[in-house]
């Protein structure tokens, strides 16, 4: 390694994610010529809400909780985004998700912002019912900040529907009135939207096929590896599965599995659920969890957390296809280099958009209070992502630059617009 290689790779550890989105804007921006006011305004969240709430344990003591919501932009309309629950959750990474989430939801055209939100806890420690306590003091903490015509949560790491279910009955007591809308991925009886566990992963397989059609490849016989096995790793999984490709790598935060004929997804599931997947037969574990990011397959869908393809081990990735259904998976350094390779990279504010876009879906039929079978609401949602790889594909050509790029030019270019209109510069 050569001491520029040393000091790059140096100074991309310290990156942490508000600053690698941060080079992402400056990157996009500079080749649509916008504005410097534009680009400054566009580089902070408008509005970061930090909030410390007491909860009662069921020891009886008191436990008080930090949590942040971010605002980036609500040019084009109220913000979007989920709340997650982690004992890693910063501010700075708050901020960054929120920032993401408004170039995610302009890449798919949707009138919303970006959001995002966090408490910092582990919730594997507590009881159902201490779990519930804390999600709705986030929610008495935050209530001021939000509304379905301000700023419309999700779930995220580590929540799901019950705790979005909690949330919103919180809202609805304070403000005296049903507010589904305030709130999106709620269980379907409290107005859920049809196919909303499922839109994540589902989106990220109709992107796959359109690369792979792009490419006069087939999905049958396809080889697939998904780093991180939680709710969109295993989906996407099934549905890949589903369409004739070969799963023939998976991991989770306990290890990886790698079966070159391909893994027997059935088997995988079950010990998920019932243990861990690394009771999969031994002869087929990774020595290294990391390796699975190496391995020479089709399909690489990195699934889990940040910061996983770094400029460390981009060289080593050898895949035709990276499918972020995770958010910032690959730091801006190995973007370079992915590119340079010819590995297409469908960048996670693409790839990943289906949740939030049947969130929209959900946020709508809220509003209406008329609901979609899922048919309609996956039908819709292949509409959405297909167009939008589409013009993704397009303008990426017409610059020559990486779908990532091109992503971030299509909404940096709709925001601004929206500001303009707006008259905010």
């Amino acid at each position: 390694m050569t001491i520029l290689q040393e000091t790059k790779q140096s100074s991309e550890e310290v990156l942490n994610p508000y600053q690698i989105v941060q080079t992402q804007i400056e990157n996009a921006a500079k080749i649509l010529g916008l504005d410097r006011g534009i680009i400054d305004i566009l580089k902070k969240p408008m509005r970061v809400l930090s909030v410390n709430f007491p909860v009662k344990m069921d020891d009886g003591s008191i436990r008080v909780f930090e949590g942040f919501r971010s605002q980036h932009n609500d040019a084009i309309g109220p913000t979007k985004g989920g709340i997650r629950f982690h004992p890693d959750v910063t501010m700075d990474e708050v901020k960054a998700l929120s920032m993401w989430m408004s170039f995610k939801c302009g890449v798919v055209s949707l009138p919303y912002g970006g959001g995002k939100g966090g408490v910092i806890c582990d919730p594997h420690e507590f009881s159902k019912g201490e779990l519930e306590r804390i999600s709705r003091g986030f929610m008495e903490s935050i209530a001021d900040f939000i509304g379905p015509e301000k700023d419309i949560p999700a779930p995220d790491v580590y929540t799901n529907p019950q705790i979005m279910g909690w949330m919103m009955d919180t809202y609805s007591r304070i403000t005296r009135a049903f507010n589904p809308g305030v709130i999106t991925g709620k269980p379907l009886i409290i107005g859920g939207s049809k196919g909303r566990n499922e839109a994540t992963a589902r989106g990220c397989v109709y992107t796959i096929e359109e690369a792979l059609k792009e490419a006069g490849k087939q999905m049958k016989g396809a080889t697939v590896a998904i780093q991180g096995f939680g709710n969109a790793g295993r989906i996407a999984a099934e549905l890949l599965a589903a369409q004739g490709c070969k799963i023939v790598a998976v991991s989770d935060s306990k290890g990886a599995l790698y079966q070159p004929q391909g893994l027997d997804l059935t088997v995988v599931t079950q010990l998920k659920d019932s243990s861990t997947i690394m009771n999969y037969d031994a002869r087929y574990h990774l020595q290294q969890a990391e390796e699975i990011l190496e391995l020479d397959v089709d399909i690489l869908v990195p699934a889990a957390l940040e910061n996983v393809i770094t400029l460390k081990n981009a060289e080593k990735v050898k895949a035709r296809i990276v499918a972020e259904a995770a958010n910032g998976p690959t730091t801006p350094e190995a973007d370079k280099i992915l590119f340079q390779k010819g590995i297409l990279v469908i960048p996670d504010i693409l790839a990943n958009a289906g949740g939030v876009t049947v969130s929209y879906f959900e946020w709508v039929q809220n509003l209406m209070n008329y609901y979609w079978s899922e048919e309609e609401v996956n039908h819709k949602l292949r509409d959405v992502m297909v167009h939008s790889y589409n013009e993704v594909s397009s303008l990426a050509k017409q610059y020559d630059v990486d779908f990532r790029t091109s992503a971030y030019m299509i909404s940096l270019k709709r925001i601004a617009e929206a500001m303009q209109a707006r008259g905010w510069v």
